[in-house]
Formats: structure tokens, C-alpha cells, sequence
């Protein structure tokens, strides 16, 4: 299943390469997506869930609506959309 996810980031993702600053990497081993070397989306590829990169008011709202999911390495919350 975790090969899914991961296939399934890369294809939604394949559009955002065309685009000359955009790159793919990895970040603590998920898949990512990076902007002039800044991570901005990645797949934690055990859940399936969605994780970007936004503004924190953001992040506080989506947490509030119950549509994301604190994520937070190093100390930096990052919402993670999914299950």
C-alpha cells in the first residue's frame, strides 16, 4: 500500500516538475516536493496523508475545522491532510 501512496504523490505531483524551481527530494524519507530548494508538499507514505507547507493562520484554521492534523518536526507545525 505504501508503494500506492507514494506512486499515487509522484503522479498528482508530476505537473508542479515542469515548472523550473520546482524539484523532487525527500524529507526525513518521505517523498517531497521542493521550491528553490524549500520543501513545500510531501506524502507520509505509511498513512497516505498530504502534508504542505503554509502560512501558520492557515494551518491554524485547517487544524480548527477539523480538516488538518498538526505536524510539527523540529518544531515547525505543518498541517497533514488526510486520514
Amino acid at each position: 500500500m505504501a508503494d500506492q501512496r507514494t506512486c499515487l504523490f509522484w503522479e498528482v505531483s508530476a505537473p508542479m516538475l515542469d515548472h523550473g524551481d520546482v524539484t523532487a527530494g525527500t524529507m526525513m524519507g518521505l517523498p517531497c516536493l521542493r521550491v528553490s530548494g524549500a520543501f513545500f508538499a510531501s506524502c507520509d507514505h505509511r498513512s497516505g496523508d498530504l502534508i504542505v507547507k503554509l502560512p501558520r493562520h492557515r494551518v491554524q484554521q485547517l487544524i480548527q475545522a477539523g480538516t488538518g492534523k498538526p505536524f510539527a518536526p523540529a518544531g515547525r507545525t505543518l498541517p497533514r491532510m488526510g486520514s
